[in-house]
């Protein structure tokens, strides 16, 4: 029994696993090296990532000089001036080291703008059904692993949505899990007065899908960034079917219109911030139409877009969809 005390504890150490009071927890050394193979996985089955790291673009302002240069146009900073190279353009033209407007150059540059993601996690009880809490667990592993290390100037928020919603730091990811269903009733009409201090989480069943209330978090915390690059991404497989109306919760299934209705009007307010809403939609058995034309309803309405997106390959499609997105805006 020693001996294989000992052989556990080896093996624990060498993949970066904790030993706490209820067993072994991931490291952030585990984590890290997880997210790396994850990484390394995902662009080698994508043929485009295979030119390497994600440069930008150039621009006409930044920070960053290349070695190339450009003529010089009102407007244009003084600190990017290309003097030497200058100065020869003037003596070339007129023998005089004097040069005008028309002999300066200024040197390139690359900006890389920050940008803000709130990365919604559905965790209803829905999303246990073929493992779709899996891949949402991976994806959004890979994805922070991504932004650390080739966009560390970037914000990545993750927030878990069920009957609520709850910010969650990098560490707690691989700890969430899918909300058991504690009502299997057909119809389900409920309402909670989440103002009184006597309900709490505890008190209410936590597998509906309050979409609502992940979008208000979401706004909340992308609208401190110092950024004009906001967007969510929207992992769910289906319609919201929990909202707040002041401080009553409300869950309603089947899916009802008035959650709809509450829903869309958060989502507006994050509109008129500037967040930009990308549904991704995972397949579900109790997906309908009626799923699939909410999320175009949202998409549009806000001027965001809806993906359709297999369990299995999600990490892959929006680790690169956020890499494309990327490259968007710094061109």
């Amino acid at each position: 029994q020693r001996q294989v005390d000992e052989l556990l504890r080896k093996m624990a150490q060498e993949a970066g696993l904790e030993r706490s009071a209820d067993g072994y927890r991931a490291s952030a050394r585990a984590l890290r090296t997880y997210q790396k193979r994850l990484l390394s996985l995902i662009f080698a089955e994508l043929a485009d990532a295979r030119r390497g790291r994600h440069d930008g673009i150039t621009t006409n302002d930044g920070s960053v000089e290349l070695p190339s240069t450009r003529a010089y146009e009102f407007g244009d900073s003084p600190a990017n001036l290309d003097v030497p190279q200058s100065i020869l353009n003037a003596v070339a033209r007129t023998g005089q080291p004097r040069p005008s407007s028309e002999d300066l150059v200024v040197h390139r540059t690359r900006r890389t703008p920050k940008c803000a993601t709130a990365l919604v996690l559905d965790m209803s009880g829905s999303m246990r059904h073929g493992g779709q809490y899996i891949a949402c667990k991976k994806m959004a592993l890979a994805l922070d692993g991504l932004i650390r290390s080739e966009y560390p100037g970037d914000f990545l928020q993750a927030i878990e949505m069920y009957t609520l919603a709850r910010l969650r730091r990098p560490g707690e990811i691989i700890e969430m899990l899918p909300k058991m269903v504690s009502i299997n009733d057909p119809v389900v009409r409920l309402r909670a007065d989440m103002s009184d201090p006597a309900i709490t989480e505890s008190d209410l069943p936590l597998h509906f899908t309050n979409i609502q209330r992940a979008l208000q978090l979401a706004r909340q915390v992308l609208c401190a960034q110092d950024t004009p690059n906001r967007q969510v991404f929207l992992i769910t497989d289906g319609l919201p079917t929990a909202h707040f109306e002041g401080g009553d919760l409300y869950m309603l299934y089947p899916p009802d219109a008035r959650t709809e209705s509450e829903t869309m009007r958060e989502a507006m307010r994050c509109k008129q911030e500037g967040i930009v809403i990308n549904v991704f939609l995972l397949p579900s058995w109790s997906q309908s139409e009626e799923d699939i034309r909410f999320a175009h309803r949202m998409a549009e309405t806000t001027g965001g877009r809806v993906l359709f997106a297999g369990g299995e390959e999600l990490d892959r499609f929006v680790v690169w969809d956020y890499v494309k997105m990327r490259r968007t805006i710094i061109g």
